[in-house]
């Protein structure tokens, strides 16, 4: 827990922390890094250090079965714990290698009906072509679509800097209607099981997920705060391409790189928040924690602008948030 008595953190920032995975880290053996993609990892090291999906999941397991604890501090002096559920928002999958497509079982037959409920197709009207001119990240079982046009060289280039999509997911469904992170994970890894097996040095600079964070209960219980409503929505990047850019686990202390064999840390680059309709999180810390909720959402705001994605909750989220 990232409460510690005479703390000056921020609630905001005391959220980021607790809900920041940290997964274990894994070397590269030496015969193997010769093989990375040297447009996502142009730098020369002795060792690289990675980890896996599962890895990566298994930081959310506690985290989906009883909730991430977050001490909120109160006025005078109180405090509380609020518990939140994560729940999968978002992923983009993206790999240097096409073959790794060989990860994604086939359809079996009778099956086609549960997982088209997971996964939308809302651009099921629309042409092939205007599929890859828009990528707009409607949910698809299929990856590497961006080879379905042998003859536009624009799309070979996005290959090469994005890589391959080995999968994509985007909840559609209202929060009541969700499984926690780790169980759909469970459910989406029977069907694609490279969303076990990758490691972060597989996937491409784009791959990101999106995890909502929806609050269960606060614990003494009985305090009626309007804050203690608000839901986060966190991004979060994948790839190994960004561990050089890695900082200390503590939200307060940016800027050190992470040592060798270090628990590799993925706070998110971009959030998105509804719901916050008093000051608990921003209160008493000079508008520093404004300038970060601003900066924050610009950037998520960017990133999938960039990629050409309609991410679903991100929308509701912001469409509350103007509606407010």
């Amino acid at each position: 827990m990232c409460f510690q008595k005479g703390s000056t953190q921020s609630n905001l920032n005391c959220f980021l922390q607790c809900t920041t995975p940290v997964v274990s880290s894994q070397s590269l053996p030496k015969t193997e890094m010769r093989n990375l993609n040297r447009l996502w990892h142009p730098w020369e090291r002795d060792t690289v250090e990675f980890f896996t999906l599962s890895d990566l999941w298994n930081c959310y397991d506690e985290w989906s079965a009883y909730g991430a604890g977050v001490p909120i501090f109160l006025d005078h002096g109180e405090t509380l714990v609020q518990y939140y559920v994560p729940y999968l928002s978002a992923i983009q999958i993206f790999t240097s290698n096409p073959s790794v497509n060989g990860f994604r079982e086939e359809n079996e037959p009778g099956e086609g009906g549960e997982m088209r409920d997971s996964f939308s197709d809302s651009c099921s009207d629309e042409s092939e072509s205007d599929k890859l001119s828009r990528w707009d990240g409607c949910s698809s079982e299929e990856g590497g679509g961006f080879e379905q046009d042998n003859n536009n060289n624009n799309l070979w280039r996005l290959n090469d800097r994005l890589g391959h999509l080995y999968f994509q997911y985007f909840e559609r469904s209202t929060p009541y209607g969700r499984v926690p992170l780790m169980d759909k994970i469970n459910g989406l890894a029977r069907r694609f099981p490279g969303l076990m097996s990758l490691r972060s040095v597989d996937l491409s600079p784009a791959t990101w997920m999106a995890v909502a964070w929806y609050p269960i209960y606060h614990i003494p219980m009985g305090r009626t705060i309007k804050d203690l409503s608000t839901c986060f929505l966190t991004y979060h990047t994948l790839s190994s391409s960004f561990q050089d850019m890695d900082l200390d686990n503590n939200i307060e202390n940016p800027g050190r790189k992470r040592k060798e064999g270090e628990g590799i840390s993925l706070p998110p680059f971009g959030l998105a928040t509804y719901k916050m309709q008093g000051n608990v999180w921003i209160s008493g810390n000079s508008g520093r924690d404004q300038e970060k909720l601003v900066s924050l959402y610009s950037v998520a705001d960017s990133w999938l602008k960039q990629l050409r994605v309609q991410h679903h909750d991100f929308n509701y989220f912001m469409g509350i948030r103007h509606a407010g």
